[in-house]
């Protein structure tokens, strides 16, 4: 019944959904010209095509790694990417080019994803972490797709929000053929919300396996070059809330070194100029990435473009990952640590628990409360240059040694096709 419910309830829904897609498409055209993509009308596909679907930019990037390393191992299948996001799209388009093909993810009703996998013909569906939608996965099974959860975490709080609605999730979990889950905990909360224990491995995350090209390096390397500043920190996937109080923290660091440059990169294009309009405010001096000029002598660099966040954390000497200091569950703090500098967070990163508990093991993250006790470490660490260094490289070693859920992904994906 709560499946009756829940389908009828998105049916009724489509449309205002359409007409927010309609009005979201006044800033990214792209979503207007594609909007059919949303009802599972696309491209008609042939041979062994494996739907990967990412719902945006952090679960894209995620599934880099594992999309090569799949196309290298059978050249022969066909990689459909999805997402929900036009920035998720833009970067699987960036990340891949024309070595997979692409399309926007259907709504979540019965006949948009009807439709989508009799033209797309999938043999698999490979969703990154787990983004759970219950048409999506009965549908799947209907038709015998078989579906994967790959980086799967779960936290406490999600599993006991699906125990919740277990009549409605238990018969979900069932249908999934197997979890490729992050850690132990993660793996238990499956099993607790009705995915048989022999469909789950612990196979560890393969944000671990973060692979830095050549291409990457070579641009970090150029901007660093042209920034010419003793000191660069920056502040990856900021939100709202967190950014006045990461301009705090950087007008106290200027107040003891006043050359040192703060990258700011909200996690949002739509708020790129709030952000503006916050840096000015607070009487500091603004340049942008998208125009290039004025970084000479600007005290904050805002990073309004989109998909250069890996490359922005190797051209800084330290790196503080934004959605910590608010209640939001904090963004992936391994690509500032697979650069060998040191990572700073704020103290809400339930979205990473496993991740973030290995490095404080190892002491390759430092937690901090406010904007004081970040200043507090930024300017010490820009003061010393050897305890920068070994605490970056604490960072690297607890990415390498933690390599390695790759194969282990790739391995069950490529025995259960």
């Amino acid at each position: 019944m709560l499946q009756f419910i829940y389908s009828q309830l998105i049916r009724l829904l489509l449309p205002f959904i359409l007409l927010r897609l309609w009005w979201n498409g006044r800033r990214a055209p792209e979503l207007r010209r594609n909007w059919y993509q949303r009802l599972g009308i696309v491209p008609r596909h042939e041979g062994a095509v494996v739907w990967v679907h990412a719902v945006s930019v952090g679960e894209t990037i995620a599934a880099g790694p594992m999309v090569r390393r799949l196309l290298a191992r059978d050249p022969g299948i066909i990689i459909l990417m999805t997402a929900m996001t036009d920035t998720g799209m833009a970067q699987a388009r960036k990340m891949f080019g024309d070595q997979v093909q692409y399309a926007y993810a259907p709504y979540d009703t019965p006949g948009s994803i009807r439709r989508f996998l009799k033209r797309a013909q999938p043999r698999i569906l490979v969703i990154m972490e787990t983004e759970i939608w219950p048409n999506m996965i009965r549908q799947c099974r209907a038709l015998e797709v078989p579906v994967f959860l790959i980086n799967a975490r779960l936290s406490e709080r999600s599993a006991q929000g699906y125990e919740r609605i277990k009549s409605l999730a238990a018969p979900i979990m069932r249908s999934i053929s197997w979890v490729a889950a992050q850690a132990e905990k993660d793996a238990e909360r499956f099993c607790r919300i009705g995915v048989a224990s022999s469909k789950v491995a612990v196979t560890g995350s393969v944000k671990f396996d973060v692979d830095i090209t050549e291409d990457v390096r070579s641009a970090s390397a150029e901007l660093r070059q042209s920034l010419s500043r003793p000191a660069v920190w920056i502040a990856g996937s900021t939100h709202e809330g967190e950014d006045a109080q990461l301009l705090e923290a950087h007008r106290k660091v200027l107040a003891v070194h006043p050359r040192t440059l703060f990258i700011i990169v909200p996690r949002h294009p739509e708020r790129f100029e709030s952000v503006a309009d916050k840096v000015e405010k607070a009487g500091l001096t603004l340049a942008r990435r998208s125009t290039g000029n004025g970084v000479a002598s600007a005290d904050v660099y805002l990073a309004d473009t989109m998909g250069e966040l890996m490359m922005l954390y190797g051209a800084s000497d330290m790196a503080f990952v934004g959605g910590s200091l608010i209640e939001r569950g904090g963004h992936n703090p391994l690509e500032p640590a697979a650069w060998g500098i040191p990572v700073f967070s704020g103290p809400h990163v339930f979205n990473f628990e496993t991740i973030y508990q290995r490095l404080l093991d190892d002491s390759g993250v430092k937690l901090v409360a406010d904007p004081d006790e970040l200043a507090t470490h930024l300017v010490q660490l820009i003061t010393d240059d050897d305890e920068r260094h070994t605490i970056g490289d604490r960072a690297l070693a607890v990415v390498n040694k933690n390599r390695g859920a790759l194969d282990k992904v790739v391995d069950g994906i490529v025995e259960r096709i």
